[in-house]
């Protein structure tokens, strides 16, 4: 595989607890997302936040990664379904820092056992690189199905 960049755009007005930022992507999916502080820590208002990305970031690239384990097996998924949930929370001496990520996933597949579709998600988790970035950071991942 290629090396892979991609960018996103953040500006942001005001202060820290009342300010709010725009979240753009470089190659147009979505543009003018609004995260502020309450979002982050509060109420979400139809507002992101960068934990809220990470989640979407980290799902995406878990799902890619079992549809071509999937694949590979001979056995392509119908559809896949995965929520991913980050958790950020305080850590002595460091203050906040996103500390896990709960991804539940559910496949149909047919013609896959339990056991064969169980593996397929463990080769995911190993080959997903939001996931080994997570885990190098110290953050626990726990990918399960749903």
């Amino acid at each position: 595989m290629p090396r892979i960049e991609r960018s996103a755009d953040v500006s942001w007005e005001g202060n820290h607890a009342r300010g709010e930022g725009l979240i753009a992507a470089e190659m147009g999916a979505f543009s003018d997302l609004p995260f502020s502080l309450p979002t982050r820590i509060a109420a979400v208002e139809g507002k992101t936040s960068p934990e809220e990305l990470l989640a979407a970031a980290h799902a995406g690239c878990l799902t890619m990664s079992l549809a071509g384990e999937l694949t590979q097996a001979g056995t392509p998924p119908g559809r896949l379904d995965v929520t991913c949930t980050i958790v950020m929370d305080e850590v002595e001496a460091q203050g906040h820092q996103i500390v896990g990520s709960n991804v539940v996933v559910s496949a149909t597949v047919d013609g896959v056992s339990d056991e064969a579709l169980n593996d397929a998600i463990t080769r995911a988790d190993e080959g997903c690189p939001f996931s080994q970035l997570l885990k190098r950071a110290g953050a626990q991942v726990s990918v399960r199905r749903g």
